[in-house]
Protein backbone atom coordinates (compact mmCIF):
# COMPACT_ATOMS: atom_id res chain seq x y z
CA UNK A 1 0.00 0.00 0.00
CA UNK A 2 2.78 2.87 0.78
CA UNK A 3 4.32 2.17 -2.51
CA UNK A 4 1.28 3.44 -4.12
CA UNK A 5 1.02 6.79 -2.40
CA UNK A 6 3.39 8.77 -4.49
CA UNK A 7 2.02 7.22 -7.43
CA UNK A 8 -1.37 8.59 -6.37
CA UNK A 9 0.20 12.00 -5.20
CA UNK A 10 1.76 12.36 -8.31
CA UNK A 11 -1.50 11.50 -10.75
CA UNK A 12 -3.08 14.22 -8.65
CA UNK A 13 -0.21 16.62 -9.28
CA UNK A 14 -0.55 16.22 -12.91
CA UNK A 15 -3.97 16.60 -12.62
CA UNK A 16 -3.99 19.81 -11.00
CA UNK A 17 -1.09 20.63 -12.90
CA UNK A 18 -3.45 19.98 -16.37
CA UNK A 19 -6.36 21.57 -15.26
CA UNK A 20 -4.50 24.64 -14.01
CA UNK A 21 -2.64 24.63 -17.09
CA UNK A 22 -5.83 24.39 -19.49
CA UNK A 23 -7.73 26.85 -17.45
CA UNK A 24 -4.63 29.58 -18.13
CA UNK A 25 -4.90 28.74 -21.92
CA UNK A 26 -8.62 29.29 -22.10
CA UNK A 27 -9.02 32.72 -20.40
CA UNK A 28 -5.70 33.66 -22.95
CA UNK A 29 -7.82 32.72 -25.78
CA UNK A 30 -10.67 34.49 -24.45
CA UNK A 31 -8.82 37.96 -23.36
CA UNK A 32 -5.85 37.47 -24.79
CA UNK A 33 -3.62 38.29 -21.83
CA UNK A 34 -3.67 42.10 -21.87
CA UNK A 35 -3.99 42.29 -25.97
CA UNK A 36 -8.04 43.20 -25.60
CA UNK A 37 -8.82 46.73 -24.61
CA UNK A 38 -12.18 48.19 -23.89
CA UNK A 39 -13.26 51.64 -23.26
CA UNK A 40 -15.49 54.66 -23.84
CA UNK A 41 -14.93 58.69 -24.58
CA UNK A 42 -17.00 61.78 -24.21
CA UNK A 43 -16.16 65.22 -25.82
CA UNK A 44 -17.03 68.06 -27.83
CA UNK A 45 -17.64 67.20 -31.66
CA UNK A 46 -16.94 70.04 -33.91
CA UNK A 47 -17.81 71.41 -37.69
CA UNK A 48 -15.55 72.83 -40.66
CA UNK A 49 -18.12 73.41 -43.39
CA UNK A 50 -19.60 75.76 -45.54
CA UNK A 51 -21.70 77.22 -42.99
CA UNK A 52 -21.19 79.35 -39.75
CA UNK A 53 -17.17 80.28 -39.49
CA UNK A 54 -15.65 83.52 -37.87
CA UNK A 55 -14.43 87.06 -39.88
CA UNK A 56 -12.54 86.89 -42.78
CA UNK A 57 -12.46 84.09 -45.29
CA UNK A 58 -14.37 80.80 -45.00
CA UNK A 59 -11.68 78.53 -44.35
CA UNK A 60 -11.95 74.34 -43.42
CA UNK A 61 -9.63 75.17 -40.43
CA UNK A 62 -10.12 75.68 -36.60
CA UNK A 63 -10.27 78.90 -36.81
CA UNK A 64 -14.00 78.91 -38.23
CA UNK A 65 -15.32 76.82 -35.31
CA UNK A 66 -18.35 77.86 -33.74
CA UNK A 67 -17.52 77.31 -30.32
CA UNK A 68 -21.25 78.51 -29.11
CA UNK A 69 -22.64 75.41 -30.87
CA UNK A 70 -20.39 72.65 -29.91
CA UNK A 71 -22.01 69.60 -28.72
CA UNK A 72 -21.07 66.37 -26.83
CA UNK A 73 -20.09 63.36 -28.76
CA UNK A 74 -20.17 59.62 -27.25
CA UNK A 75 -18.83 56.72 -28.26
CA UNK A 76 -17.25 53.19 -27.20
CA UNK A 77 -14.41 51.49 -29.02
CA UNK A 78 -12.32 48.06 -28.41
CA UNK A 79 -8.79 47.26 -29.56
CA UNK A 80 -6.82 44.39 -29.90
CA UNK A 81 -2.90 45.03 -29.69
CA UNK A 82 -0.65 41.96 -31.47
CA UNK A 83 2.17 43.93 -29.94
CA UNK A 84 2.75 47.21 -27.15
CA UNK A 85 3.49 49.17 -30.31
CA UNK A 86 0.94 48.27 -32.61
CA UNK A 87 -2.99 48.62 -31.62
CA UNK A 88 -5.86 47.93 -34.26
CA UNK A 89 -9.17 50.31 -33.15
CA UNK A 90 -12.91 49.54 -33.71
CA UNK A 91 -15.10 52.61 -32.76
CA UNK A 92 -18.45 53.75 -33.00
CA UNK A 93 -19.21 57.10 -31.86
CA UNK A 94 -22.43 59.44 -31.83
CA UNK A 95 -22.33 63.48 -32.08
CA UNK A 96 -24.44 66.56 -33.69
CA UNK A 97 -22.77 69.19 -35.62
CA UNK A 98 -24.60 72.65 -36.62
CA UNK A 99 -23.54 75.42 -38.55
CA UNK A 100 -25.68 78.72 -38.29
CA UNK A 101 -24.13 82.40 -40.21
CA UNK A 102 -26.15 84.58 -37.84
CA UNK A 103 -22.70 83.42 -35.41
CA UNK A 104 -20.50 85.24 -37.37
CA UNK A 105 -18.90 88.59 -36.44
CA UNK A 106 -19.31 91.11 -39.43
CA UNK A 107 -16.11 93.04 -39.26
CA UNK A 108 -16.71 94.27 -42.93
CA UNK A 109 -14.66 91.80 -44.43
CA UNK A 110 -15.17 88.57 -46.58
CA UNK A 111 -17.26 87.25 -43.70
CA UNK A 112 -19.86 89.92 -44.88
CA UNK A 113 -21.25 86.80 -47.73
CA UNK A 114 -21.53 84.31 -45.46
CA UNK A 115 -23.32 86.90 -42.71
CA UNK A 116 -25.97 88.15 -45.45
CA UNK A 117 -26.82 84.86 -46.92
CA UNK A 118 -28.24 84.00 -43.34
CA UNK A 119 -28.26 80.03 -43.75
CA UNK A 120 -28.75 77.60 -40.77
CA UNK A 121 -28.48 73.45 -40.07
CA UNK A 122 -28.08 70.80 -37.64
CA UNK A 123 -27.59 66.97 -38.20
CA UNK A 124 -27.28 63.84 -35.73
CA UNK A 125 -24.08 61.75 -36.75
CA UNK A 126 -23.35 58.72 -35.93
CA UNK A 127 -20.07 57.00 -37.06
CA UNK A 128 -18.43 53.59 -36.95
CA UNK A 129 -14.35 53.27 -38.08
CA UNK A 130 -11.39 51.18 -37.75
CA UNK A 131 -8.20 52.46 -37.09
CA UNK A 132 -4.37 51.65 -36.67
CA UNK A 133 -2.62 52.56 -33.32
CA UNK A 134 1.32 53.47 -33.30
CA UNK A 135 2.95 53.94 -30.01
CA UNK A 136 6.89 55.05 -30.97
CA UNK A 137 7.35 55.65 -27.19
CA UNK A 138 7.28 51.54 -26.40
CA UNK A 139 10.55 51.12 -27.80
CA UNK A 140 11.87 53.67 -25.19
CA UNK A 141 10.53 52.04 -21.99
CA UNK A 142 13.19 51.07 -19.42
CA UNK A 143 10.58 48.92 -17.03
CA UNK A 144 7.27 46.64 -17.83
CA UNK A 145 4.42 46.92 -16.85
CA UNK A 146 1.96 49.37 -17.59
CA UNK A 147 0.96 51.70 -14.35
CA UNK A 148 2.26 54.72 -14.52
CA UNK A 149 3.45 55.09 -18.11
CA UNK A 150 2.20 57.69 -20.53
CA UNK A 151 2.38 56.19 -24.16
CA UNK A 152 1.81 59.18 -26.98
CA UNK A 153 0.48 57.46 -30.19
CA UNK A 154 -0.83 58.04 -33.69
CA UNK A 155 -4.32 56.97 -35.40
CA UNK A 156 -5.04 56.68 -38.81
CA UNK A 157 -8.15 54.59 -40.25
CA UNK A 158 -11.25 54.32 -42.36
CA UNK A 159 -14.83 54.23 -41.52
CA UNK A 160 -18.18 55.78 -42.38
CA UNK A 161 -20.74 57.95 -40.93
CA UNK A 162 -24.30 58.73 -41.07
CA UNK A 163 -25.89 61.92 -41.41
CA UNK A 164 -28.90 63.86 -42.39
CA UNK A 165 -29.00 67.75 -42.45
CA UNK A 166 -32.12 69.63 -41.19
CA UNK A 167 -33.09 73.25 -41.79
CA UNK A 168 -35.91 75.59 -39.48
CA UNK A 169 -38.69 76.30 -41.47
CA UNK A 170 -41.14 78.88 -40.19
CA UNK A 171 -44.67 78.24 -40.89
CA UNK A 172 -47.09 80.72 -41.69
CA UNK A 173 -47.97 81.20 -38.13
CA UNK A 174 -44.62 81.96 -37.23
CA UNK A 175 -43.66 78.48 -35.27
CA UNK A 176 -40.98 76.48 -36.19
CA UNK A 177 -39.95 73.15 -36.64
CA UNK A 178 -36.69 71.50 -37.78
CA UNK A 179 -37.04 69.74 -41.50
CA UNK A 180 -35.07 67.33 -43.50
CA UNK A 181 -33.47 69.38 -46.10
CA UNK A 182 -31.90 66.41 -48.71
CA UNK A 183 -35.65 65.56 -49.70
CA UNK A 184 -35.90 69.53 -50.68
CA UNK A 185 -32.94 68.98 -53.14
CA UNK A 186 -32.20 72.72 -52.40
CA UNK A 187 -29.08 73.19 -55.25
CA UNK A 188 -31.06 71.34 -57.49
CA UNK A 189 -29.58 67.68 -56.47
CA UNK A 190 -31.45 65.11 -59.17
CA UNK A 191 -32.87 67.82 -61.51
CA UNK A 192 -32.69 67.25 -65.05
CA UNK A 193 -31.64 71.18 -65.88
CA UNK A 194 -28.55 70.08 -63.37
CA UNK A 195 -27.04 66.50 -64.57
CA UNK A 196 -23.68 67.28 -63.17
CA UNK A 197 -25.61 67.54 -59.77
CA UNK A 198 -26.76 64.27 -58.68
CA UNK A 199 -28.61 63.34 -55.55
CA UNK A 200 -26.21 63.07 -52.51
CA UNK A 201 -26.16 59.89 -49.96
CA UNK A 202 -26.57 60.36 -46.12
CA UNK A 203 -24.07 57.56 -45.57
CA UNK A 204 -20.13 58.35 -46.81
CA UNK A 205 -16.92 57.26 -46.19
CA UNK A 206 -14.19 59.15 -43.61
CA UNK A 207 -10.69 58.60 -43.28
CA UNK A 208 -10.06 59.40 -39.16
CA UNK A 209 -6.57 60.65 -38.21
CA UNK A 210 -4.90 62.03 -35.28
CA UNK A 211 -3.55 61.29 -32.21
CA UNK A 212 -3.00 61.36 -28.43
CA UNK A 213 -2.00 59.94 -25.43
CA UNK A 214 -2.69 57.55 -22.48
CA UNK A 215 -1.38 57.45 -18.59
CA UNK A 216 -2.15 54.22 -17.15
CA UNK A 217 -3.78 54.81 -13.55
CA UNK A 218 -2.99 50.80 -13.02
CA UNK A 219 -2.19 47.89 -15.12
CA UNK A 220 -5.59 47.81 -16.82
CA UNK A 221 -6.79 50.77 -16.69
CA UNK A 222 -5.75 54.27 -18.44
CA UNK A 223 -7.45 57.85 -18.91
CA UNK A 224 -5.91 59.50 -22.03
CA UNK A 225 -6.85 62.58 -24.35
CA UNK A 226 -7.36 62.69 -28.59
CA UNK A 227 -7.85 65.29 -30.79
CA UNK A 228 -9.29 62.67 -34.07
CA UNK A 229 -10.06 65.13 -37.30
CA UNK A 230 -12.43 63.03 -39.99
CA UNK A 231 -11.26 63.89 -43.55
CA UNK A 232 -14.97 63.16 -46.18
CA UNK A 233 -15.49 63.17 -49.39
CA UNK A 234 -19.03 64.99 -49.73
CA UNK A 235 -19.45 68.89 -49.19
CA UNK A 236 -23.21 68.62 -48.49
CA UNK A 237 -22.70 67.45 -44.50
CA UNK A 238 -24.84 71.03 -44.28
CA UNK A 239 -26.42 70.92 -47.59
CA UNK A 240 -24.72 73.38 -49.09
CA UNK A 241 -22.03 73.21 -51.93
CA UNK A 242 -22.64 75.24 -54.88
CA UNK A 243 -24.88 78.19 -56.20
CA UNK A 244 -28.43 79.53 -56.05
CA UNK A 245 -31.39 77.60 -58.65
CA UNK A 246 -34.13 79.15 -59.84
CA UNK A 247 -36.96 78.42 -57.11
CA UNK A 248 -40.00 77.83 -59.91
CA UNK A 249 -38.13 74.24 -60.10
CA UNK A 250 -39.27 73.35 -56.61
CA UNK A 251 -42.83 73.43 -58.37
CA UNK A 252 -41.72 71.41 -60.63
CA UNK A 253 -39.98 68.19 -58.75
CA UNK A 254 -41.62 68.54 -55.40
CA UNK A 255 -44.74 68.38 -53.98
CA UNK A 256 -46.59 71.41 -53.03
CA UNK A 257 -45.69 71.51 -49.51
CA UNK A 258 -42.37 70.57 -49.81
CA UNK A 259 -41.64 73.35 -52.09
CA UNK A 260 -43.14 75.94 -50.22
CA UNK A 261 -40.75 74.67 -47.60
CA UNK A 262 -37.85 74.71 -50.14
CA UNK A 263 -38.56 78.11 -51.42
CA UNK A 264 -38.26 79.80 -47.85
CA UNK A 265 -34.86 77.54 -47.04
CA UNK A 266 -32.64 77.82 -50.20
CA UNK A 267 -32.58 81.20 -49.72
CA UNK A 268 -32.36 82.90 -46.35
CA UNK A 269 -31.27 86.53 -47.66
CA UNK A 270 -32.99 89.27 -45.71
CA UNK A 271 -35.72 86.45 -44.53
CA UNK A 272 -37.45 87.71 -41.34
CA UNK A 273 -39.95 84.73 -39.56
CA UNK A 274 -43.68 85.75 -40.57
CA UNK A 275 -42.88 88.28 -44.23
CA UNK A 276 -43.86 86.38 -47.17
CA UNK A 277 -42.26 90.07 -49.51
CA UNK A 278 -40.04 88.20 -52.31
CA UNK A 279 -36.90 88.44 -51.25
CA UNK A 280 -33.36 89.33 -54.09
CA UNK A 281 -33.11 87.19 -57.22
CA UNK A 282 -29.82 85.12 -56.63
CA UNK A 283 -30.61 83.06 -59.34
CA UNK A 284 -26.82 81.50 -60.09
CA UNK A 285 -24.74 83.54 -57.14
CA UNK A 286 -22.73 81.52 -55.05
CA UNK A 287 -24.19 79.64 -52.24
CA UNK A 288 -21.61 77.34 -51.01
CA UNK A 289 -18.01 76.60 -51.97
CA UNK A 290 -17.39 73.26 -53.87
CA UNK A 291 -13.75 73.30 -53.87
CA UNK A 292 -13.54 72.47 -50.17
CA UNK A 293 -15.37 69.35 -48.63
CA UNK A 294 -16.81 69.29 -45.46
CA UNK A 295 -15.28 67.47 -42.46
CA UNK A 296 -15.22 67.44 -38.54
CA UNK A 297 -13.50 67.06 -35.32
CA UNK A 298 -13.32 65.87 -31.79
CA UNK A 299 -11.64 66.11 -28.65
CA UNK A 300 -12.25 62.95 -27.10
CA UNK A 301 -11.29 62.10 -22.94
CA UNK A 302 -10.98 58.49 -23.39
CA UNK A 303 -11.24 55.79 -20.41
CA UNK A 304 -9.70 52.50 -21.57
CA UNK A 305 -9.35 49.05 -19.79
CA UNK A 306 -7.09 46.44 -20.84
CA UNK A 307 -8.62 42.34 -19.86
CA UNK A 308 -6.97 40.49 -18.54
CA UNK A 309 -3.54 42.04 -18.12
CA UNK A 310 -1.27 40.59 -16.11
CA UNK A 311 0.31 42.37 -13.18
CA UNK A 312 4.68 41.93 -12.98
CA UNK A 313 4.78 43.02 -9.65
CA UNK A 314 2.45 40.81 -8.57
CA UNK A 315 4.49 37.83 -10.72
CA UNK A 316 7.47 38.42 -8.00
CA UNK A 317 5.57 38.29 -5.06
CA UNK A 318 3.98 35.44 -5.57
CA UNK A 319 4.86 31.31 -4.76
CA UNK A 320 7.04 30.35 -7.88
CA UNK A 321 5.76 26.85 -6.96
CA UNK A 322 2.50 28.33 -8.84
CA UNK A 323 4.89 29.89 -11.31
Amino acid sequence: MRTTVPSVRTLVLILVLSVSTLRSFSQSIITGNGKFEIGAGIGPMFFLGDLGGNYGKGTTFIKDVNLPLTKMAFGAYVSYHPTEWLGFRLAINKGKLEGYDSLIVDKGGDEYFRKNRNLQFQSNLLEGYLAAEIYPSVFLEQYDGLQGKFRPYGVIGIGAFHFNPQGKYYDPSGRSSWVDLQPLHLEGQGFDEYPDRPNYSLTQIEIPMGGGFKYYIKENMYVGMEVLFRKTFTDYIDDVSKDYIDPILFDKYLTPAQAVMAKQLFNRQGFIPGNTQTRQNVVGEQRGNPKNNDNFFSTILRFGWRLNQDDPGLHQMRCPSFY
